[in-house]
């Protein structure tokens, strides 16, 4: 995942807060392999998959090899993908559905852009607090929030690179699944989800 250009709006909407001096820079997280595996396990997508935030490829390679076509871009290239795409600056639609692990501090502009470019599923894996929020208490009923997944074992993630075997017992931060999808109206639904089972 890479943060998007200065150009694509004001830092931290919606009531988020974010201390820059402890982030990567470009908000580069890869996602643990079996976190996205586990989606897959209990989500069905119909058609192409958009992942807006592909960083070096850990989660497009994990849909790719489920057998979904991918089309990957990128802020910046990372030598996967397509590379010098500011997703919150897209206007044409890619594909039907996205699944993506996007930079937190974006999250909610990932989402409604998202939704905008779709007629789909639109997945993104995000920190379990991004359920927290006046602001988003109040944007989370004006959008068709489906289901949220809850990784129920903390997923390994390192800052700027894949975590490594040795850090495969897992992370500091709860991450879930968020899953909206077209037609759906009134509460998600819950569920739980361990990486470990789908490794």
């Amino acid at each position: 995942m890479s943060a998007p250009s200065a150009a694509a709006g004001k830092a931290f909407a919606r009531g988020q807060r974010d201390d820059p001096a402890n982030r990567e820079t470009h908000d580069f997280y890869p996602t643990w392999p079996a976190a996205t595996t586990a989606l897959l396990a209990v989500e069905r997508f119909d058609g192409p998959i958009w992942e807006p935030a592909c960083g070096d490829g850990a989660m497009s390679r994990v849909l790719e090899a489920a057998g979904h076509t991918v089309i990957s871009t990128d802020l910046i290239d990372r030598g996967y993908g397509e590379g010098g795409r500011d997703f919150l600056m897209e206007w044409a639609p890619r594909a039907p559905n996205i699944v993506t692990n996007p930079p937190f501090r974006w999250a909610s502009q990932f989402v409604d852009r998202a939704l905008q470019l779709t007629t789909g599923k639109v997945a993104l894996f995000l920190r379990l607090a991004f359920l927290e929020g006046q602001d988003r208490g109040r944007w989370f009923p004006t959008t068709p929030l489906a289901r949220v997944w809850i990784m129920s074992r903390r997923v390994p993630i390192a800052r700027g690179r894949l975590a490594g075997p040795d850090e495969q017992g897992g992370g500091v931060i709860a991450f879930a699944w968020f899953v909206w999808e077209r037609g759906h109206s009134g509460a998600p639904a819950l569920g739980w989800l361990d990486w470990k089972a789908a490794c």
